[in-house]
């Protein structure tokens, strides 16, 4: 049976040309990058390709471009860092609906006595800058705040946040896990002070990611050593920072036409699903969302069920709820949206790349109509008219 995967939002799969350009540097090109003989000559080159190659996706300076191994390890760095370099603001602000990577830094944080403001969200999910200029006090350390969200594709105001940081003087780190290479994002024009991403979330390698620190912030190292100009040590993963630097050229070059292809494969679905099942709720819908992003609740019915069937099915989707040890839990993102849990609980998350097709959508959901007519036949029934 033919798989269709609907779920990029979590990982995408590695480019053919990613992988094309990864390899030499696992097998003939595996010197040290660091090392002073001819075998560092290669590796070297392809580090200083990739950071070109990843700086001009956001337009700033290849040197102000750090390897990381993912977005995790980049915020974690952005956030203690900011903490560590003015160590008399003890003050940060995030928002409600952040990735679980800055949540549970930030309440870990409070408890060793960081005060933390959440910003809340609208029934869209929106975040209203107000509420930002509002919460700024002396003391705040740092900004940091996602350009879209995980769960449901809808954007935050970045420039208009990014001017508001900038006007009160507070560094303003941006998580761009889901935006990058989706979206495009100019730091030479947003007063962005840190960006975080992952290569995972753009079709290139596990295991790599950056951390774009604007020249004139002076981070404090994340590990000791002499690599990433003294600030992050370690052996440099040469394979996967091509692979991140190769993903970055191709999202580049895909950006003028890829996002409204994506769009639309997206709206195909959506018309689909309403069609399909009329109560259905499209959570986030009612704002600028990332292309690719469709969040839907099935009221009445469990997402993981559905999940579970369309698995069955070759249909690779996520749930709307997040898992936590001991058992289901309501996605944070769907609470904070003033969804009750019920409703947060019968979403599921489709999403799509550049390599998804018309064919798939539609595949897609002839399988979403079984998935629903097998839990709960009456009610499909009832909702699709007799189809």
């Amino acid at each position: 049976m033919a798989t269709i995967y609907l779920d990029h939002n979590a990982t995408t799969p590695l480019a053919p040309e990613a992988l094309a350009a990864m390899l030499p540097y696992l097998r003939e090109d595996f010197g040290n990058p660091s090392s002073p003989h001819r075998f560092a000559a290669a590796p070297a080159a392809a580090v200083r390709t990739a950071r070109a190659q990843v700086a001009a996706l956001f337009n700033v300076p290849a040197k102000d471009i750090h390897f990381t191994s993912g977005a995790t390890e980049s915020i974690h760095w952005a956030i203690q860092g900011a903490l560590a370099l003015r160590p008399d603001c003890r003050h940060l602000v995030t928002s409600a609906v952040e990735h679980p990577a800055v949540l549970k830094l930030c309440r870990h944080l409070e408890q060793q006595g960081v005060a933390v403001t959440y910003l809340p969200v609208d029934r869209a999910g929106r975040l209203r800058p107000h509420y930002l200029e509002a919460a700024l006090r002396p003391d705040t350390a740092l900004v940091s705040l996602m350009a879209a969200n995980n769960e449901t594709g809808v954007l935050f105001p970045i420039e208009e946040i990014a001017a508001l940081t900038r006007a009160h003087g507070v560094p303003l780190h941006v998580d761009a896990a889901q935006t990058a290479g989706k979206q495009p994002i100019d730091l030479a024009r947003v007063p962005v002070d840190l960006l975080s991403l992952s290569g995972h979330k753009l079709h290139g390698p596990k295991g790599s990611g950056m951390l774009y620190i604007r020249n004139g912030l002076n981070l404090p190292p994340l590990f000791f050593g002499t690599q990433e100009r003294g600030r992050r040590g370690g052996t440099l993963n040469v394979p996967a920072i091509v692979g991140l630097g190769e993903a970055c050229r191709l999202a580049a070059e895909s950006l003028d036409g890829s996002p409204a292809a994506v769009a639309a494969l997206r709206d195909r679905f959506e018309a689909g699903v309403r069609a399909l099942y009329p109560a259905a709720q499209i959570n986030g819908g009612g704002a600028e969302r990332l292309a690719g992003t469709s969040n839907i609740g099935f009221p009445g019915h469990d997402g993981e069920a559905i999940v579970q069937r369309l698995d069955r099915a070759g249909i690779a989707a996520a749930n709307g709820a997040a898992c936590a040890a001991g058992g289901s839990q309501a996605s944070h993102v769907l609470l904070a949206m003033h969804q009750d849990e019920a409703v947060a609980n019968s979403a599921v998350r489709f999403s799509f790349s550049r390599y998804n097709t018309p064919a798939e959508v539609d595949r897609a959901l002839a399988a979403l109509a079984d998935a629903l007519a097998a839990l709960a036949p009456a009610t499909v029934a009832e909702a699709i008219g007799g189809r």
